[in-house]
């Protein structure tokens, strides 16, 4: 374990704040993250990790995939946690078996059936790479590029990234913006924005796997957890949905009121046997905040930090680690074991192009594509 700076002064304070006469946070605490490992060039694109601070929080990102690497927040002992199970280097994301961990999802986020759509008329065939589907966005999705970066100040990093007319089978040239900042209520605020020259697909979300409890502190099922949502949208037994908006009262998928993320997740539902567990998608009630659907609040059982989230998304996918399988090493050292993180994936409903009572992810020429999401902390 090495300390680390938030205020990175080894680099000469680049990141220092937009008026030079406010104070520079200088949060110690230990992180086993290295800017070294993550110093370094792909395809010709410079690759580098930024630290992100407010008074409260510490976050790394890299832009190889606009990927969270690490997130800290203090404990109810006022223990800076890191909640974001990430990797050491930028080396073991490309090599490593698992490449969504913290990263920014698109073209499409989640799955569309057999890789295929039709636009205006027009079928397409999306790289298949999940059991003859495509996920997040094809065989290489925004996980694997270099997005361009730009540090404005202590709490903003700005990406953007232009995926080009066919990539993976989408049609247009997207240009993506993403704006990652950390706000003055605690919360990490992910804002989204794309034009496109052609009719095309978007749906962009981030991939954190979350522990509150900490990166390396064991099984996630004890977390508590409240999804505002009434209803959600079963699959088949390739995760596609079915195209049905089903009622979750009566059903382990009923977390309206806080259950533990394990309490049920072993019932014998038909739809828990075909995700491992929750892999599901929410319709989100309409409880809203500051203009956004309040999502969820979890809370480690272990931290007393509690995580509430919101969006501006129709939906959330709810992900309890079920496909975790010990693969991966971890930054703090651990492995990716069983059911050691979840995912919040704030989301348009999966496979949407191939069911017209989704809401639609079409973003046209002329038209602005643009959501916010955030993921708020407390303590409890």
């Amino acid at each position: 374990m090495v300390l680390g700076y938030t205020s990175c002064k080894d680099d000469k304070r680049e990141n220092k704040s937009i008026n030079d006469n406010e104070p520079i946070i200088e949060r110690i605490f230990e992180t086993p993250l290295q800017k070294a490992s993550f110093d370094t060039v792909i395809e010709g694109n410079p690759v580098k990790l930024f630290w992100l601070h407010n008074k409260n929080l510490s976050m790394a990102i890299t832009n190889y995939g606009g990927r969270i690497v690490g997130l800290y927040v203090p404990d109810n002992n006022e223990k800076m946690t890191d909640v974001v199970i990430g990797r050491g280097s930028v080396d073991s994301y490309v090599k490593g078996p698992e490449s969504y961990f913290g990263a920014t999802i698109g073209r499409v986020g989640n799955r569309i059936a057999k890789g295929k759509f039709t636009l205006e008329g027009k079928e397409y065939s999306i790289v298949p790479n999940n059991n003859g589907n495509a996920l997040h966005g094809g065989e290489k999705g925004f996980q694997d590029k270099v997005w361009d970066a730009n540090q404005p100040n202590e709490y903003t990093l700005v990406l953007n990234y232009v995926s080009p007319d066919s990539e993976e089978g989408f049609p247009g040239n997207l240009n993506v913006k993403v704006t990652y900042s950390l706000t003055e209520d605690n919360a990490v605020k992910m804002e989204y924005g794309a034009t496109t020259n052609k009719p095309t697909l978007v749906n962009l979300t981030n991939h954190a796997y979350f522990n509150l409890n900490g990166e390396g502190s064991g099984t996630i099922l004890d977390h508590k957890l409240q999804i505002y949502a009434d209803k959600f949208t079963p699959v088949d037994k390739g995760l596609i949905p079915t195209g049905e908006m089903v009622n979750v009262a009566d059903t382990p998928f009923d977390f309206i009121e806080p259950h533990a993320i394990g309490e049920r997740i072993d019932d014998d539902s038909e739809q828990l046997v075909f995700g491992g567990g929750y892999d599901h998608n929410y319709v989100l009630s309409g409880k809203r905040e500051n203009d956004m659907n309040h999502v969820a609040t979890v809370k480690g059982d272990k931290s007393g930090i509690v995580m509430d989230v919101y969006t501006k998304e129709p939906g959330v996918q709810f992900y309890s680690g079920n496909f975790m399988a010990s693969e991966n090493e971890l930054k703090s050292g651990s492995r990716d074991d069983y059911r050691t993180a979840f995912c919040l994936e704030t989301q348009h409903f999966p496979d949407a192009p191939n069911h017209p009572n989704f809401p639609s992810i079409i973003l046209r020429p002329g038209e602005y594509y643009h959501t916010v999401s955030e993921y708020r902390f407390s303590i409890e």
